[in-house]
């Protein structure tokens, strides 16, 4: 992972492949102003595989459709492979989404163009690469073979199962070399069997293609997968799961979880949400400094009206 930058200094395009500063989004409309992202910080290193989680409104497809030049930020910074998304053109947005960020809809529908086979829609964002005919040819075959569905080369969407459909969408977005993937409830329509078979393709493009991918889910199967997943709630990131795989004495594999809450620069801590509740915490939490962690208690002022 990413070393980051010290806690009162802001990150900057070098410090990590996704990199998102206080990002802040705002959308507006009948005099009403809804704020989807409220000062959100994310840093994602080159080459990792991460999972987004969080409930309907957090702001996660919001932050995608950022990532993925499909959406503008109101306020704050966000680079993507050193790209300023803040700063672009709309020449210059465009050209980002054909070669720089590869994007995946949750609805199969809306990632392939229904009258090519499988091979035509991988071929068809590398018409504008400098490739000639043959290497196009080569890449869309490698790709196809590489996710596992080779014979679906020459199908068209119709004649292809749900989870053969994402794969081949997975394909398309690769086609130009993107240095991230983003995938938005890829697996979301899928019943479980094919959804491992959508996420596998994803591990795929990570470990074998050197894709960094970043991938939104509600499916338990695919976050607890992943080597660190995190959480958005009320449009900022609010905690980590980081897991690492440890081996005992007799040879067993066994995977372990730990959860951290997210600090950002201001040194704010989203507490988790049924923790608050389960203790009672309102208004203020007491906190207790040791040698070598800070206490947060519930609030144990004594009553004004007992003094």
């Amino acid at each position: 992972m990413t070393e980051r930058p010290p806690q009162d200094q802001p990150p900057t395009a070098t410090d990590g492949m996704i990199v998102c500063d206080r990002l802040v989004r705002i959308f507006s409309g009948d005099g009403i102003e809804v704020q989807a992202l409220q000062g959100l910080d994310l840093l994602i290193a080159d080459g990792e595989l991460t999972a987004v989680i969080g409930a309907a409104g957090s702001g996660k497809s919001t932050l995608m459709n950022i990532l993925a030049g499909l959406d503008t930020p109101t306020a704050g910074a966000v680079f993507v492979a050193g790209h300023n998304l803040g700063a672009m053109t709309a020449k210059e947005r465009l050209a980002y989404r054909r070669s720089v960020a590869g994007f995946i809809w949750q609805q199969t529908s809306r990632n392939l163009l229904p009258y090519m086979t499988a091979r035509q829609n991988v071929l068809l964002p590398m018409r504008l690469s400098s490739l000639g005919r043959r290497e196009r040819l080569r890449r869309a075959a490698l790709l196809l073979d590489t996710l596992g569905i080779a014979y679906c080369a020459d199908r068209t969407p119709d004649r292809m199962s749900g989870g053969e459909q994402q794969r081949a969408a997975i394909a398309t977005a690769l086609a130009n070399q993107p240095k991230v993937l983003l995938a938005d409830e890829p697996t979301g329509e899928l019943d479980s069997s094919t959804a491992q078979d959508v996420f596998s393709a994803l591990q795929t493009a990570n470990t074998e293609l050197g894709v960094t991918v970043l991938v939104v889910t509600h499916d338990p199967a695919v976050s607890s997968k992943v080597r660190r997943t995190i959480a958005i709630r009320d449009g900022k990131t609010s905690s980590e799961t980081i897991r690492h795989a440890a081996t005992d004495e007799l040879g067993e594999t066994t995977l372990h979880a730990r959860e951290y809450a997210t600090l950002d620069r201001a040194g704010r801590v989203q507490l988790p949400r049924d923790t608050i509740r389960r203790l009672g915490m309102r208004n203020r939490v007491e906190l207790q400094e040791e040698p070598d962690h800070i206490g947060v208690w519930p609030d144990q002022a004594p009553d004004q009206d007992q003094e």
